[in-house]
């Protein structure tokens, strides 16, 4: 009996195609920043005229391609400022600063959350549902989206626990391996983490409840709304 070859699903591929895809359009201008610099003699202005001119080459093939360009957008305008930047100090390192301010923006923004019980994620979750403030009361819904809030905040902290060092010493290559190993890739890594932490702080029946309102929560779209209770009291009724 011959054996059979098990391929992947077409789903799977093509969101492992899709990360790949935004793993360029975000990072090839970083990459090309760290290689140019390494070998340049640590020009600065090269540097940054090749990180710019990759987020141009990028974003025009996507467009010749018909794909979206969000995150083609996204990583031009990060690495636009983060040229400026530096081309304003003069400091290598200083691309890398407009990020590491950016994550201590999130870091301190989470941090309050966490502090004052109204962690970001139930606020997000409360409105994207239109809910609001009821995810409070329930404590089995209120202590999941507590514990990804601070999945993220780990995401951030360790982010800033890389790259500040780094950027005080003014290790830019070590920095431009860091952009990239905590972008992309490392986000993936927090939002499976996220998933598996949502996971396990609620019960079967609960997450059966909910898990779409999740999904669209890290999609940011909006869920359809509950049918009214009147509604679902009269469905029984009928069948009766």
């Amino acid at each position: 009996m011959a054996d059979t070859v098990t391929t992947p699903p077409k789903s799977t591929t093509k969101q492992v195609l899709g990360w790949v895809g935004m793993l360029v359009d975000i990072g090839l201008p970083w990459i090309a920043f760290t290689v140019v610099y390494a070998f340049s003699d640590h020009d600065l202005k090269l540097a940054l005229i090749v990180a710019i001119s990759a987020a141009a080459v990028v974003g025009i093939i996507r467009l010749i391609q018909r794909k979206p360009i969000a995150n083609v957008i996204g990583g031009f305008v990060g690495v636009g400022i983060s040229a400026f930047t530096a081309s304003r100090t003069g400091q290598a390192e200083d691309v890398f600063l407009p990020g590491i301010l950016l994550n201590s923006g999130f870091f301190l923004l989470y941090a309050i959350t966490l502090i004052t019980r109204y962690p970001l994620f139930g606020l997000l979750y409360g409105a994207i549902t239109q809910t609001w403030l009821a995810w409070r009361k329930d404590a089995e819904l209120n202590r999941a989206l507590t514990r990804v809030t601070m999945v993220f905040t780990a995401q951030v902290g360790i982010r800033l626990a890389v790259m500040v060092p780094l950027y005080l010493t003014d290790s830019v290559s070590a920095l431009g391996v860091a952009k990239i190993a905590l972008g992309l890739p490392f986000y993936a890594l927090t939002l499976w983490a996220a998933y598996a932490v949502l996971r396990g702080s609620m019960s079967e029946d609960k997450w059966e409840e909910v898990k779409e309102n999740f999904t669209h929560l890290l999609k940011g779209t909006q869920p359809p709304p509950p049918e009214p209770a009147e509604k679902k009291a009269e469905e029984p009724a009928r069948e009766s």
